[in-house]
């Protein structure tokens, strides 16, 4: 059996003072397989970015584990992680804070394949760039340019470029797509969605786009103040969500067809403070079908067969297929 290329084991990240912390990221365990586009959803405050810079190590956690082809990256020594670099990399969220605006795109490039030592000599380097511009859909020309020059779409195409140089394994896409207009995002989408397929890549997809994470992911987890709510298969998490967060993040999903109306589960108040989460499930205070036992038990993420996970005490709640009625 294919092991997994990343397993994240009850991962957690607090911010602040001990005594009351921020808790961002509060026992989280999955894993992405090979080859695999793992969705990660859920509203903002929820801890997805947090989590996404966590796996790489661009901040530090507070425990658990993440393993990279089952080296545990947390106890990896600085040496021993700079040499990892080149198999995890990410595409960072804003494509016009991520560049560096006094550099042309060619020492953008060129820097990451001289930090790992890929395509040494001049030339060699020129052509590794002019060969990475051509595959995010630019030109080689374009090496020439500063980043002021190009589109915001543009400029996240040099951000996929940048993560590529390097030849990864894994990327982290953090949020890709929320600061381009919407007739720009279904490019990047599409580019995603050819790399990952001619470079085998594995990816850890960040978004509160639904829509674009039914499209481009094999699988998904639901995220929820800092803990997971679902994991399951995208198809089967689409077409019969189980958890009732799940029920309400699809039920706001705006549908295209105006013929096609989502049942809305009702949420009540708002995201609750993570210094001070409620007890038992975090979910509780704006759930529906809340019990008095959902306040002292906290929900442990249970397997409930055919890759579905779910962490909820109630297993008599029903699952409203699609969400959707004509």
């Amino acid at each position: 059996m294919t092991a997994p290329l990343i397993e994240v084991r009850n991962l957690r990240r607090y911010f602040g003072a001990p005594a009351k912390p921020v808790r961002a990221v509060d026992d989280v365990s999955f894993f992405i397989m090979p080859g695999e586009t793992l969705g990660l959803v859920g509203e903002s405050g929820s801890g997805k970015s947090t989590i996404g810079r966590t796996l790489l190590r661009l901040i530090e956690s507070s425990s658990g584990q993440v393993l990279y082809r089952g080296e545990d990256l947390g106890a990896a020594s600085g040496s021993r992680m700079r040499a990892l670099r080149s198999k995890l990399q990410m595409i960072f969220q804003d494509p016009y804070a991520s560049l560096n605006p006094k550099m042309r795109v060619k020492d953008i490039l060129g820097e990451a394949l001289q930090v790992h030592g890929l395509a040494e000599g001049k030339a060699a380097r020129d052509a590794r760039i002019a060969e990475l511009l051509e595959l995010v859909g630019l030109r080689a020309e374009h090496a020439t340019r500063y980043p002021h020059e190009f589109s915001g779409g543009q400029r996240q195409r040099i951000g996929v470029a940048r993560a590529l140089a390097v030849e990864p394994e894994f990327i982290v896409a953090d949020e890709p797509l929320s600061a381009l207009d919407v007739s720009i995002q279904a490019q990047v989408v599409n580019l995603l969605c050819d790399l990952r397929d001619r470079l085998s890549l594995t990816m850890l997809f960040i978004s509160h786009d639904l829509d674009v994470v039914q499209y481009l992911c094999d699988r998904v987890v639901v995220l929820y103040l800092g803990r997971v709510m679902e994991v399951a298969p995208t198809a089967e998490l689409y077409a019969w969500p189980s958890h009732p967060y799940t029920q309400a993040l699809l039920a706001a999903s705006p549908k295209p067809d105006p013929e096609q109306k989502r049942e809305y589960v009702a949420l009540k108040g708002d995201l609750p403070s993570p210094v001070n989460p409620p007890s038992g499930c975090v979910f509780r205070t704006r759930c529906p079908h809340a019990i008095e036992a959902c306040a002292s038990a906290r929900p442990e993420l249970r397997d409930m067969g055919q890759g579905r996970f779910k962490a909820c005490i109630r297993d008599d709640i029903a699952i409203i297929p699609s969400l959707i009625t004509a």
